[in-house]
């Protein structure tokens, strides 16, 4: 998919001089004027002009190929159930399960009497998207009586979420109206009154406000303001609906305060003041309290305390170098450790007075991902998981506690079909430059595949915020699987798939680690003949587009085509500006270059945007969205016009920019889809696998 003499000329973007001085360096940025100065608003002419260009230029570019997108896409709809729904589960007096109908986008949720009844449709997502370009719900909160469902709702991509209530007896709107909220929606124990948080102006919820239904929202009471423009806030309840807990932090320390559920307008109760680099989580059972904590070693550990003393913390779990707890869950008879060992899950379930009743959970697999699925009620005979491999589509398991026995409640379905059998899955690990670390990477690939170097290959990361990309399954990938490719992660350091010191290991000072292991991935699997340089395509979204954006720059010819999502690629002038929605809080994960010179020269020495040279780069579909408050719009346009105006080659270099869109994208079942669609399409014709 070169440029073609059949194409319009490329979209050039003016380079209009603008210059930055910080600690001692100027920095030239002839492209900050794609940046609307009155953003979130972005109603500049030029602006819309250049990027409306880049759009007509990608559909231009992809029209030779729409055949094969239709194709895709088709693929890829006929692999999904239209017509299905989730496994219904009790809450209280009811029970509750989602449907999607026949073509639809969107969900319908539904419930019905615990004891026998007819089914009520509680809220129509259909409905409320109909005539939008993008739809999104937000929250959807049960009244503890379960007469009143809060929900909240975002119809541009702007993750600015309007609130509302709704009386389930009648299905009438109250006229609580609540905007701009970005927050869980937490219920009182009264049933008449909500707790939530406000975006401000940074799109950073740093409030918890108390609402009382049929009140004017400008009455809503103030009851925490956070001082720290780093940290946000965030609220939930305890699993006896004991508690409403209000936590706040950052990316590296937090603090926890709890109210009564039944008077929110208590003195809120500090469970134990900030410390930095500390990070804990709080859950309560008859008085005493449960903490999943960092505090002395960074794969966790879970202690207790009392309610009445809850700074006294003593250890009920220790910290291990081998077991990297993820998750504590509470329930009136036992606990639930979720932990991460050699990169694997485990769910043990223990009893409060016994060592393990009944124990670790055994799943059928070697390799899988597991984990609690939705388990709302305080008291449960039977816990709901969630399974899958790289080759097993998702199940629903119930795990039966008097037993130890497990339940299949529903298998992914793929009306297409889909045989296991036919697929293979390998964790293989790699060897880092640094000589002692071995970096892991899951492929599947279909029975058959030669493994001689001759394979396409397709590698994905992510690598930040300690955030894993689990081996699970998905069906889009079969289009490129079934075509003869590998398909592959990398868990690169900077996600926490092997323990939190992997994390660590891939933050602030230590980033260019997730850089170079990825590269390291991509040459180990030469190595071992699972393909071949310039036979890799590579994808990464929002910060795994930052590692799109360094490895195109660092090895472009190992790459036979990138996909960069939304990618977080101008990094120097994104962390120097504490006025951008994010980036306060992001400090934590890549440093403060503001303040930090040592930071500021680390960064720029590896930001994308601000290393791009005169060299010939892989072909590239770079996608944005116009709202996005994460990524904003700009920083994948000011990179796509620095590379064509920099690199040596013609290869294709596609900007596409969502108009109605944030960072997730297209909305609904299938407009997703259908880019997904597109950009495999991309990788398909750049590596010649177009079968």
């Amino acid at each position: 998919m070169t440029t073609s003499p059949a194409l319009p000329a490329a979209p050039v973007a003016d380079q209009r001089p603008h210059e930055t001085v910080l600690h001692g360096k100027t920095l030239s940025d002839p492209y900050f004027w794609l940046r609307d100065q009155s953003y979130p608003v972005v109603d500049d002419a030029d602006i819309l002009d250049y990027v409306k260009a880049e759009n007509s230029w990608f559909d231009a570019a992809m029209k030779p190929h729409a055949k094969l997108v239709e194709t895709l896409f088709q693929e890829m709809k006929g692999r999904i159930k239209e017509a299905d729904s989730s496994v219904p589960q009790k809450d209280g007096d009811w029970v509750y399960w989602v449907e999607y109908e026949e073509g639809a986008e969107y969900k319908k949720w539904y419930r019905k009497p615990a004891a026998g009844g007819e089914p009520q449709l509680i809220l129509d997502e259909v409905a409320m998207a109909d005539g939008k370009e993008y739809f999104r719900l937000a929250e959807l909160s049960i009244s503890p009586n379960g007469k009143l469902m809060a929900y909240s709702f975002d119809d541009n991509g702007s993750e600015r979420f309007e609130a509302r209530v709704r009386n389930l007896d009648t299905g009438d709107l109250l006229p609580d109206v609540i905007p701009g909220t970005l927050s869980s929606l937490v219920w009182t124990s009264g049933n008449d009154a909500i707790l939530y948080g406000l975006a401000n102006e940074n799109w950073r919820t740093d409030n918890v406000r108390l609402h009382k239904l049929g009140r004017p929202v400008a009455e809503d009471k103030l009851l925490y303001k956070e001082p720290d423009i780093g940290f946000g806030v965030g609220i939930g309840k305890t699993a006896a609906d004991n508690y409403i807990v209000i936590a706040t932090g950052d990316n590296e320390t937090s603090e926890v305060y709890l109210l009564p559920a039944d008077n929110p307008e208590a003195p809120m109760q500090l469970v134990s003041a900030r410390q930095k680099g500390r990070e804990y989580s709080v859950d309560e059972r008859n008085g005493m309290l449960y903490i999943h904590t960092n505090d002395d070693h960074p794969n966790f550990r879970v202690a207790t305390a009392s309610v009445k003393a809850p700074g006294d913390w003593k250890t009920l779990i220790p910290g291990s170098d081998h077991s990297y707890i993820t998750g504590l869950s509470i329930f009136r008879d036992y606990f639930v450790i979720e932990a991460r060992e050699d990169g694997l899950d485990q769910v043990d379930v223990r009893g409060y007075d016994a060592p393990l009743t009944p124990g670790r959970i055994r799943f059928p697999e070697a390799t899988y991902v597991a984990g609690l699925g939705d388990n709302p009620e305080y008291h449960q005979d039977k816990l709901r998981l969630d399974y899958e491999s790289m080759v097993t589509p998702d199940t629903v398991y119930d795990f039966d506690i008097a037993t130890g026995r497990l339940e299949t409640l529903k298998v992914q379905e793929i009306p297409s079909g889909y045989d296991a059998s036919q697929y293979v899955t390998e964790w293989v690990n790699l060897p880092s430059r640094d000589g002692k670390t071995l970096i892991p990477a899951s492929l599947v690939y279909k029975k058959g595949t030669k493994l001689d170097g001759s394979a396409p290959l397709h590698l994905y990361a992510y690598g930040s915020y300690g955030y894993r990309i689990a081996p699970g399954f998905s069906t889009t990938r079969l289009s490129l699987v079934d075509r003869g490719m590998i398909y592959a992660i990398a868990h690169v350091r900077g996600g926490d798939d092997m323990g939190r010191a992997w994390y660590l290991a891939g933050k602030t000072t230590e980033r260019k680690n997730t850089f170079n292991d990825f590269i390291d991935v991509a040459k180990g699997l030469i190595a071992k003949n699972y393909t071949s340089a310039g036979k890799i395509s590579i994808e990464g979204r929002s910060a795994g587009g930052q590692v799109m954006g360094v490895v195109t720059n660092e090895a472009p010819e190992l790459w036979g085509a990138v996909l960069a999502g939304v990618p977080f690629v101008d990094v120097v002038n994104t962390m120097v500006d504490e006025t951008l929605p994010l980036t306060p809080g992001e400090w934590p994960e890549w440093g403060n270059p503001i303040t930090d010179k040592a930071a500021f020269d680390y960064m720029l020495s590896y930001s994308p945007y601000d290393n791009v040279t005169a060299k010939a780069y892989p072909p590239m579909l770079v996608s944005a969205g116009l709202n996005d408050p994460r990524v904003t719009y700009w920083e994948p346009a000011k990179w796509v016009a620095k590379l064509r105006a920099t690199r040596i080659n013609d290869a294709a270099l596609l900007l596409r920019t969502n108009m109605g869109a944030g960072h997730a994208g297209k909305s609904g079942r299938w407009g997703a889809l259908h880019e997904d669609a597109e950009e495999f399409a991309f990788v398909l014709t750049q590596l010649g696998v177009e079968k």
